[in-house]
């Protein structure tokens, strides 16, 4: 008897219909709802790219097999297609009627075309002649020809030119270049904003490129291409070569999805179609602006703070003196970091100090995503040219980032850098920097271990967990990493920290099993989980058993959840709930009560086959005691949240959860900001208040 699954296609849209439900939150500042639509507008443009890609491939090859939830790849896409209608209803419902009225009302205007004053008519005007026409390349389409190619992602208008001496029509379409920017500012008679979308302002004054024709018609589209190619690592001897090959074809690969304006002339669809080799299924009608995800600037305008929440700057760690060099306190004790709560800055003076340390011989580090202006990638390039060994291994099939990795690590080996392109057929996608320092004639290891990327960027914008540690069993095995993924030699042999491919699954299953046993016995048993994603078949095999035995299992999913809620039979002790707040969850925790010494863990995977089975990955036992306790009631505080929290239920779908009657409110992430606060200010009045005397050298 197959065990119950919810479909991964449709857990991952109802993931991203919780972001949606925070844009439609009408208690939420103007500008974070804003923000909040353009991301689930974001999401869905990278799961067309990828997965949606990938079940068309499939289905094209005949694929027939079902998936664990029974479905097969042509059923799922009928079922994707039914469920993003509904979401894009959703998204331009909200837009046309909600936001777009409040954003007027508010000073941000956005102005159609028809509605310009002649000073603002003239402002555009003079923007098209100075900053766009002269960057337009128009692409005839011409009958009985090969059609012109397309970029994906991009803007186009199409446009219906008919000669005014012959009456003859023609077709041309005109990409609208990316790095334009979406919106074209006109005056404002106001104190406000005012702008026109820059697809308008080109299809207004496109009559300008074609002389002695008229534009009769024009329309805006956006054609989505499978994202998911893969560099055939068996044929390539130069990897760096072949990814430039592989995003060259992602551009203008196989359409999965053309939008297409509500409403436009026969002639222009058909026209498009055919340009972009769609079927009416890939087509999405459109009624508002395309790509709502160009609209995630308005959300950061300056002038309009209050319309943004208030700022939670990131706090200094209290165990991290002003000054402090941070090989003194990581030699004091492990350090733990919760990021954004706690500054990142710490991970990066580790690497910026090490750089320019005389004592440092060598530095080794993982580059999965990195910032477009890395202080981590900067410093990494000074340690090479201060003649140290620096090692960094660069993923080059980082989905999305490979241009920026090539380029970066290109950088890094002028430098004199070991560059390291990934492990061969797998993602390496664990979090890890290792520096080696002399001190007092003997060699001594400083560890970074993490849940997330070296990338200041987005560490303030994501929750992770970070770990700084000179423990010589974790100094050991991060050399034993770096021998491995550098000289192809295996993952084995470690004492603390535990890798995938190679051990982390079948620890995991170990752990889960164990408190299975433990409850069998009638001992308490405990499981509490925070990942971003749970698919793997084997370890929601392993949780189902484990709630039969009667453990007390509680998982905090951001994303997609496979496991089925509230199935007497195998989830009766399964509790799931799903946080989505101002920060992206990104931190993967785990703990296993184990008796009553617990087991507790961080990692760079999710629950899922790709990160267990398919990418080199780390989970890393937390050992100082200080740090447990931490851990701990972080896990438990999520499930207090009554504000931000949702419930999984047992359709996939989910229901936001609130306060009962006579409830206090309860938010994790404000709750983990004013604690961060509070140990930082009272690390400080402690510092102030302590005398530390002169003492002659």
């Amino acid at each position: 008897m197959s065990l119950p699954f919810i479909n991964r296609e449709l857990s991952w849209l109802e993931f991203n219909q919780r972001v949606l439900n925070e844009a439609l939150r009408s208690d939420l500042p103007l500008l974070e709802r804003v923000k909040f639509l353009a991301i689930s507008a974001s999401n869905l443009d990278e799961f067309f790219q990828v997965r949606v890609g990938s079940l068309m491939l499939l289905r094209r090859g005949g694929r027939k097999n079902p998936d664990p939830s029974g479905m097969t790849p042509s059923q799922q896409l009928s079922a994707i297609r039914r469920r993003v209608q509904r979401m894009i209803e959703d998204q331009y419902r909200l837009f046309n009627t909600v936001l777009r009225t409040a954003l007027r009302e508010s000073g941000i205007r956005l102005l159609e075309t028809s509605q310009l004053t002649s000073t603002q008519a003239n402002q555009v005007a003079a923007a098209f002649h100075d900053q766009i026409s002269p960057l337009l390349t128009p692409l005839a389409v011409i009958a009985g020809e090969e059609a012109p190619l397309v970029p994906a992602l991009q803007l186009i208008v199409a446009c219906r030119i008919s000669d005014s001496d012959t009456g003859a029509t023609r077709h041309v379409l005109i990409p609208v270049p990316e790095g334009l920017g979406r919106r074209i500012a006109v005056s404002d008679p106001g104190d406000g904003v005012a702008f026109v979308l820059i697809e308008d302002v080109v299809a207004r004054h496109a009559g300008e490129l074609f002389p002695g024709e008229e534009v009769d018609a024009t329309a805006c589209f956006r054609v989505t291409r499978n994202g998911d190619i893969a560099v055939q690592e068996d044929d390539a001897s130069d990897l760096a070569g072949e990814m430039e090959e592989v995003l060259a074809a992602r551009k203008l690969s196989d359409t999965v999805r053309l939008e297409l304006p509500a409403s436009l002339p026969r002639d222009l669809a058909k026209v498009i179609q055919e340009v972009c080799h769609t079927s009416s299924e890939q087509v999405h009608r459109i009624a508002g602006p395309l790509a709502l995800s160009g609209f995630m600037d308005l959300a950061f305008l300056p002038g309009f703070g209050h319309l943004r929440d208030e700022d939670w700057p990131a706090q200094p760690s209290p165990d991290l003196a002003p000054g402090d060099p941070i090989f003194d306190a990581i030699s004091r004790r492990d350090l733990m970091l919760h990021h954004p709560y706690e500054s990142f800055e710490p991970v990066m003076r580790l690497i910026e100090e090490a750089a320019d340390d005389p004592q440092v011989v060598s530095i080794k580090q993982v580059l999965y995503r990195t910032a477009r202006q890395s202080r981590i990638i900067d410093a990494l390039i000074r340690a090479a040219e201060n003649g140290k060994a620096v090692t960094v291994l660069v993923e080059l099939k980082a989905r999305f980032d490979e241009a920026r990795n090539l380029l970066r690590a290109e950088e890094l080996q002028r430098a004199g850098a070991q560059i390291v392109y990934g492990v061969k057929g797998l993602k390496t996608h664990a979090k890890i920097c290792l520096v080696v320092r002399r001190e007092e004639g003997r060699l001594r290891r400083y560890v970074h271990l993490g849940t997330g990327n070296y990338n200041e960027a987005t560490a303030r914008l994501y929750t992770d967990i970070s770990l700084l540690t000179c423990r010589p069993e974790y100094g050991s095995d991060a050399s034993l990493f770096f021998n491995a993924v550098t000289g192809r030699s295996k993952l084995l042999r470690f004492q603390r920290l535990v890798p995938a491919p190679t051990a982390m699954k079948p620890r995991l299953l170990d752990l889960i099993a164990s408190e299975a046993e433990r409850a069998r016995q009638g001992e308490p048993a405990r499981i509490i989980a925070k990942v971003n994603s749970l698919q793997d078949p084997d370890i929601i095999a392993a949780l189902y058993q484990a709630s039969k035995a009667g453990v007390e299992i509680q998982l905090n999913i951001r994303g997609i959840c496979c496991l089925k809620t509230g199935d007497p039979k195998h989830s009766k002790n399964i509790r799931v709930i799903s946080v989505i707040d101002r920060y992206l969850e990104h931190a993967r925790v785990f703990y296993f009560h184990q008796g009553g010494d617990p087991g507790i863990f961080v990692a760079s995977a999710d629950w899922m086959g790709r990160n267990l089975e398919r990418r080199v990955e780390l989970m890393i036992p937390v050992e100082d005691s200080r740090a447990r306790r931490r851990i701990l009631r972080l896990l438990e505080a999520f499930f207090q949240d009554n504000t931000q929290a949702s419930r999984i239920l047992p359709d996939g779908t989910s229901e936001r959860l609130r306060p009962a009657a006579g409830e206090k409110k309860f938010r994790a992430q404000e709750h983990f900001f004013k604690e961060a606060r509070r140990t930082a200010k009272a690390r400080e009045q402690e510092r102030a208040m302590t005398f530390e005397p002169h003492v002659p050298k």
